[in-house]
């Protein structure tokens, strides 16, 4: 009995034990299963967030190709609503801005469509005709005043010898994205502070027109003021001004050279072709007229031609024409503001023998161009000269210029008859 119950007990162990050692190695197997699943579970949410990550970044890159190319997208949706066919001619994205004592109209860049054989529908604001062009221009208004103002964003656009003033076509774009929509009578022009809205306008030619525009090469933007009250254009703010849009690769290249003359009417205004004969600047000669410091800051004589909208201005020049533009600065220490649209000058020639009045009709100055008290501003004067007596007499003699006396807006005196001379 000793012998069987130590062989039992012996053989008792061997079965504990198996099943000791089996069921650990089922809890190994178990584990090594879960951690499996585990690592699996993983790498499954692992390339889940991947693929989520991969479109979010999909995602963000059209819309950064969509935005890339907003004007292909508007060209697209302009053959679509007038079943024309639309082919890019020119376009500008060098930015244009005018600056108004903290109201900033930028023109951000401008594209010129021919656009032809659109349905008849449309052919009104093209003259009745169903070939032409289009620019689209991208505008942006902002406020950086900590006040609220009032913007009318009425771009009218011209060239020499147009017809017509043209204005935003609101039938050929998506009518969220026109300024005329973002800034209209529905919010009372309301351009909030700190605000900046930016939108589309659409000028329409008809096939005449646009090639008269080409033949031109440049085409000119009237810039509103703003307003500080709605509906009182007594209370502009700051002055209105002009963007200076070319065609083709002529008017890229006659705007760059403008950019070297004084910004009289005749430059701005596209009015001709002027070429440089003699030109000073930096003079500082400097006279005080009651509260003002008037300094001449420089002179330009250049050939001029006008174009021939302007040439029956200047008929009674036979033998040709030459402009004299002369810069002044007026520094303003006075309580009034200087109206520069009532100044006027007179120029003597020949040793004092012949003289001259300021021509009026080649500056840009209107009744809100105004140098305000304790500011400082720039003044253009411009004189029309007969080109044979300039060459034959004048221009180895000395020019004497007097300007004055200094007006307000109302064209007041208020430099008690004071008038500046210079010489030069």
């Amino acid at each position: 009995m000793g012998k069987l119950s130590k062989t039992w007990g012996f053989l008792v162990a061997i079965i504990l034990t198996s099943l000791i050692l089996a069921a650990c190695g089922s809890d190994k197997e178990s584990t090594k299963a879960e951690q499996e699943v585990d690592v699996k579970a993983k790498a499954s949410e692992e390339t889940t967030e991947e693929v989520e990550k991969s479109e979010e970044e999909a995602v963000e890159t059209t819309s950064s190709e969509a935005n890339s190319g907003d004007i292909s997208g508007l060209i697209k949706y302009m053959e679509e609503e007038t079943q024309g066919t639309a082919k890019v001619l020119y376009e500008n994205t060098e930015p244009q801005v005018h600056k108004m004592e903290g109201v900033t109209v930028t023109l951000d860049n401008y594209t010129l469509v021919e656009l032809n054989d659109f349905h008849t529908d449309f052919s009104i604001p093209f003259n009745d005709q169903t070939n032409g062009g289009v620019i689209v221009a991208q505008y942006t208004v902002k406020n950086e005043l900590d006040k609220d103002v009032y913007y009318t964003p009425f771009f009218y656009l011209s060239f020499t010898g147009a017809q017509k003033a043209y204005n935003n076509y609101r039938d050929l774009l998506p009518l969220e994205d026109q300024l005329s929509e973002k800034l209209s009578p529905t919010n009372d022009y309301l351009l909030k502070a700190g605000e900046s809205v930016t939108g589309y306008y659409t000028y329409p030619f008809g096939q005449d027109d646009l090639q008269a525009a080409l033949n031109v090469s440049t085409t000119a933007v009237e810039v509103p003021a703003a307003l500080a009250v709605k509906e009182d254009f007594g209370s502009a703010i700051g002055k209105k001004g002009q963007f200076t849009l070319s065609l083709n690769t002529a008017g890229a290249e006659k705007v760059k050279s403008n950019e070297a003359f004084y910004q009289d009417k005749a430059t701005v205004g596209d009015m001709g072709e002027k070429k440089m004969l003699k030109e000073e600047s930096g003079i500082g000669k400097s006279e005080t007229l009651g509260d003002v410091t008037v300094t001449l800051d420089g002179y330009q004589f250049t050939d001029f031609t006008p174009n021939e909208v302007e040439a029956p201005r200047f008929e009674n020049f036979k033998t040709g024409v030459v402009l004299l533009t002369v810069k002044f600065n007026l520094d303003n220490k006075g309580s009034d503001a200087i109206g520069l649209s009532s100044l006027s000058s007179k120029l003597t020639v020949n040793d004092g023998t012949q003289y001259m009045f300021g021509e009026g009709m080649l500056l840009e100055y209107g009744y809100n161009d105004l140098i305000a008290a304790g500011e400082s501003g720039e003044l253009l004067q411009v004189y029309v000269l007969d080109k044979e007596q300039y060459v034959k007499i004048w221009q180895n003699k000395s020019f004497e210029v007097e300007v004055g006396p200094i007006r307000n807006q109302d064209a007041e005196d208020i430099s008690k008859g004071k008038t500046a001379v210079f010489s030069f």
